[in-house]
């Protein structure tokens, strides 16, 4: 993709299939289309269904600004001589309907004879095989390259603890991703339990089946204990996406912002608004690149020495950032900051505090939907020279897409048992190696999550690492005739 092509280019806003059946009179698809006009809808495609000396049928698939508009719309053209609508559907709704992941067999089963080699009798030889020797496992079952997406339902994109079946429709999505860009097989597991004690118990008794495990959505501070315990107690990569997939695009950005603005890492002055668990690991990340002056604030405040009874993770944070253990507010630390990054809700920065901010500023905001402050809202004379969300409306989205799929195939590929640092960093520095120098500017510091040379790099880079480092399992070494 060229580097004017780093969002996403199909329809932004909501979508939906209109299937109308139309008087068969002269003006009348004028009308109708003069109707969607004035909701401010976009018509993207009109295909004809059928035709009738009194009327024609045709299905509008439009883009409108968001829900309402769309209610309103169909309200109207309900309301219009000569329209009737026989089917109004939301796409995001259609695309989720009876889930949006199946599994399909690799190989046929058309016959006795295939039956007897993919079950019984002849399976049961493999078994045998495996449980003579354990490590076999890994290449006579899917293991290998099977993921699972854990998650409580406790901290859901920007909508909270809303239960483990209302989580399942991400996780879906997180399965899609995987396959689409790894080739990895991945599969949700939701659990109705928040107790930190029976997670890691159930995670560590479903690993056998797995080869990965993605924690996702899982409210801090357990999120940290939970992904910390099955590290040190699993022998297969665990990565909490929340955290450090975010940690490692969010570096990706810095890196080439970095390019852009002259300036170094060291040298910076961050202020992180949001101390939970993609606000920590980011943090972490950035420490190891080089970054050493990074104040950050929670809902109650500049997080410094002086803050008591912080959770594990905010006491670290507390610890080792904010080296002149600032306590005063964000519009005081904002001042001549050289980067403001944000990981926590809309609305908690102005425009006139930005504009505070050192010359050839960097500013992620990244809340979803919903950006700390929006791209439009920082003057465009003002000291600010790249602007990142999490939007793929804007230009330099930062989406974990560009990370954990590439990541895993890479610790698969390489059999790691574990996903270290190092490898983060490296699967920052191959994302953001994606783009030439000649090619970066403010508008485009990050490829398109759908440039698919990325995640081959991130994994080529990952695999080599994991050699390197000498952090595999032992390889099976048995002969099967």
């Amino acid at each position: 993709m060229t580097k004017n092509q780093n969002y996403q280019d199909s329809p932004i806003g909501y979508e939906l299939v209109l299937r109308l059946k139309i008087a068969n009179e002269p003006g009348m698809l004028g009308e109708v289309t003069t109707i969607i006009g004035k909701f401010k809808s976009n018509i993207y495609t009109v295909d004809m269904v059928d035709v009738t000396p009194e009327f024609t049928l045709r299905e509008f698939r439009i883009s409108t600004p968001d829900q309402e508009e769309a209610h309103k719309l169909s309200i109207e053209l309900g309301k219009h001589k000569g329209v009737e609508i026989e089917h109004a559907s939301d796409i995001t709704f259609e695309m989720h309907r009876k889930g949006k992941i199946e599994i399909k067999n690799k190989v046929p089963v058309n016959n006795h004879a295939d039956l007897s080699h993919v079950y019984t009798p002849g399976v049961g030889r493999v078994c045998m095989a495996i449980h003579e020797n354990i490590e076999a496992v890994w290449s006579l079952t899917h293991k290998a390259n099977t993921v699972a997406i854990v998650t409580d339902g406790t901290a859901v994109l920007g909508l909270g603890d809303i239960g483990p079946e209302a989580a399942m429709p991400v996780m879906e999505g997180k399965a899609m991703l995987f396959k689409s860009f790894a080739d990895i097989d991945a599969w949700p597991i939701c659990l109705n339990t928040k107790n930190t004690e029976e997670i890691i118990s159930i995670v560590k008794a479903i690993s056998p089946g797995f080869g990965g495990i993605l924690l996702e959505d899982i409210s801090a501070p357990r999120c940290f204990e939970i992904e910390e315990r099955l590290k040190a107690e699993l022998d297969i990569p665990v990565f909490h996406d929340d955290q450090h997939g975010t940690a490692v695009v969010v570096l990706a950005g810095l890196i080439n912002a970095l390019k852009v603005v002259k300036k170094s890492p060291e040298d910076l002055k961050v202020v992180l608004v949001g101390v939970g668990a993609s606000g920590v690991a980011v943090s972490k990340i950035m420490m190891n690149y080089g970054v050493k002056n990074i104040i950050g604030f929670d809902t109650t405040g500049a997080v410094n020495r002086q803050r008591e009874n912080l959770n594990v993770a905010k006491q670290w944070f507390a610890e080792n950032t904010n080296p002149d253990n600032f306590n005063g507010q964000i519009s005081e630390a904002i001042k001549g900051a050289d980067m403001f990054l944000g990981l926590s809700a809309p609305g908690v920065v102005t425009a006139e505090e930005i504009s505070t901010m050192a010359n050839d500023a960097i500013v992620f905001a990244l809340a979803n939907p919903d950006p700390e402050i929006r791209p439009e809202d920082i003057p465009a004379n003002g000291p600010v020279k790249i602007i990142a969300t999490g939007r793929s409306d804007y230009p330099n989205q930062i989406n974990n897409v560009l990370c954990f799929p590439g990541l895993f195939r890479g610790a698969f590929d390489g059999a790691a048992t574990d996903i270290s640092e190092e490898m983060k960093i490296i699967a920052a520095k191959a994302i953001a190696d994606s783009i030439p120098d000649d090619q970066i500017t403010s508008d485009y510091i990050l490829p398109s999550v759908f440039n698919r040379s990325v995640g081959k790099k991130v994994a080529e880079l990952v695999k080599n690492e994991v050699i390197r480092s000498g952090n595999t399992r032992k390889k099976d070494q048995s002969v099967f005739l």
